[in-house]
């Protein structure tokens, strides 16, 4: 059984929720058996309840982050790609690199990225892993699962892979063997079964999602993959529409636009969800918001790689769900979901301001309402737990999951907001976490993660990185 907290004296508790529902009167939460049971202001505490004193603090629910790559914790800025577009940032950066990851690099990277992570707040991660070679001498599933759970983090692998070798890999040293559909499939169904939980707070879950479906796989093996994983009860994901290359491939090869190419497939609904979808038409809009297709939003990889600005919300607004996502840790040096919702609430205020015009031939000044930073929160926390498919996770209310950031706006980057509650999203930076509970249990405190020594960590990952130079 988990411990009892009562947290009180918050400054301000936001919900998670859209819209009106985003804030909270409360300033005292309940927190028992892994799930909030109460919620208010002046809560007494009750036999055996360790008291947190959260005053000068805001609550949040833990960030859920909808895209990562863990693998490229220890690809940060890259010289060869540090300037690149998508496809040689590609080739320069992880593909080069890659055949460097061993069972112990892959563990420490997912363990780098795992603690950058909760260190910001997030308490649930969906990780694209896509290094599955036939005859691959260990596990990698079961290793970045381990490495959550000793974290004590909610972890879904979006398990990816590929069937064919794409063009970018023709090299012999970027290459690495692809699968058959057989191969795949199978290695899903056994990763499934060994680790998909379903259910309210269930801590793991696996998608389908090879790596990019216009090029990772055979067209006629869309539709097989696409229905295998609806046989099996798991999401599929895919990457989408993150560069202009993405329309030029499916044009000359498909005769078709991306999302048009998917709609024909099978690979569009509600237990699908895509990374980045920057570039789309006002068709392709539609299709994903009438068939509920997720988006897994990252609007700083999607800026360090020159890809552009996702129109989450006029997607959103069709009826898309959308997600936030820090994507790779080598295209976006800062993978923490404190900087991701820092930049989409920046971002999308810029986009829409830069198509702003002056009157008379325009409407004049335009676009700062654009996202606001309830909304932003709530596409990084209840929206994209309900997206990932985690059932009772990502809102602060009483009979959910106790997924919760209490964040201390103690530095001089938050002394003057006249609303505090905003503060983390706002005015970025990193607040001191001063407690990050996951189903209850407190897996930060004070900011810091009991029991990991973090200049050891920061050593292991110097000597990491060293040693891919020299083989790189």
């Amino acid at each position: 059984m988990n411990a009892s907290y009562l947290i009180r004296n918050a400054q301000a508790v936001l919900s998670g929720d859209a819209g009106s529902a985003a804030r909270l009167r409360a300033s005292d939460l309940r927190v028992a058996d892994g799930v909030i049971t109460e919620l208010g202001q002046g809560l007494l505490p009750a036999a055996g309840e360790r008291l947190l004193d959260a005053a000068s603090c805001v609550v949040y629910p833990g960030w859920v982050n909808t895209h990562h790559h863990l693998f490229q914790s220890l690809l940060k800025g890259v010289p060869a790609g540090i300037d690149l577009t998508l496809g040689p940032w590609l080739k320069a950066v992880p593909y080069r690199y890659r055949h460097g990851f061993d069972e112990a690099r892959l563990r420490l990277a997912a363990r780098v990225g795992l603690v950058e992570l909760m260190l910001s707040g997030c308490t649930t991660v969906a990780d694209h892993h896509y290094i599955f070679p036939p005859g691959q001498s260990y596990d990698a599933a079961a290793v970045l699962f381990d490495e959550a759970e000793r974290l004590g983090l909610r972890f879904m692998l979006l398990r990816g892979g590929a069937t064919v070798t794409r063009s970018l890999e023709v090299d012999a040293r970027l290459r690495v063997e692809p699968e058959s559909l057989d191969q795949m499939l199978a290695s899903v169904e056994r990763t499934v079964q060994q680790f998909h939980q379903r259910g309210a707070r269930a801590m793991r879950r696996v998608a389908l999602a090879p790596t990019t479906v216009n090029v990772s796989v055979r067209t006629a093996e869309l539709v097989p993959l696409a229905r295998a994983g609806r046989a099996m009860g798991v999401p599929l994901h895919s990457h989408m529409s993150e560069s202009v290359a993405t329309i030029e491939q499916c044009r000359a090869a498909f005769g078709r636009l991306p999302i048009e190419y998917l709609a024909e497939h099978e690979w569009l609904g509600p237990d699908v969800f895509l990374a980045h979808v920057v570039h789309v038409s006002e068709s392709e809009r539609r299709l994903l918001g009438e068939s509920g297709t997720g988006i897994a939003h990252c609007p700083q990889s999607n800026a360090r790689l020159a890809d552009g600005i996702a129109p989450a919300p006029a997607l959103a607004a069709l009826g898309a769900r959308i997600g936030l996502g820090v994507d790779g840790a080598a295209s976006n040096e800062a993978a923490d979901m404190i900087s991701e919702a820092h930049m989409c609430w920046l971002v999308h205020r810029a986009l829409a301001g830069s198509a702003s015009r002056a009157q008379p031939d325009g409407a004049g000044e335009a676009g700062a309402d654009a996202v606001t930073a309830e909304r932003v929160l709530h596409w990084g926390t209840a929206s994209g737990a309900a997206m990932l498919g985690f059932e009772g996770v990502g809102r602060v209310a009483v009979g959910q999951a106790a997924d919760l950031a209490v964040y201390g706006l103690d530095q001089p980057r938050y002394f003057g907001l006249h609303d505090p509650a905003l503060g983390p999203i706002v005015s970025g930076g990193r607040p001191r976490l001063r407690w990050l509970l996951v189903d209850g249990r407190i897996v930060v405190e004070d900011d810091a993660i009991p029991g990991l020594d973090l200049g050891e960590l920061r050593a292991q990952a110097a000597a990491a990185v060293a040693a891919l130079i020299r083989e790189g």
